[in-house]
């Protein structure tokens, strides 16, 4: 990702139920469809990160863009600094 920062979309996953399915995650925290990418990253060296379910399931995706886990929340959030 270069010297890029994502942006922090928000500090609370997106707990989400998913079908079956390939879904984009939004890498950049730009995207007006969080945690889906939307395209925004487009001129930045952030990509989306593909997502499989292979199964109808509940998923908690990372919204603060800074989780070790990629596109799932690890509590990362927890930890970022204060919003200035």
């Amino acid at each position: 990702m270069g010297d890029e920062k994502p942006v922090v979309a928000s500090r609370m996953p997106a707990v989400i139920k998913l079908e079956a399915g390939e879904y984009w995650w939004c890498s950049c925290g730009k995207s007006s469809k969080q945690p889906f990418c939307d395209g925004s990253h487009k001129g930045t060296s952030f990509t989306p990160e593909k997502v499989q379910i292979s199964k109808s399931q509940n998923i908690a995706f990372c919204n603060c863009k800074h989780s070790g886990k990629g596109p799932f929340c690890d509590g990362a959030h927890s930890s970022l600094p204060a919003a200035s």
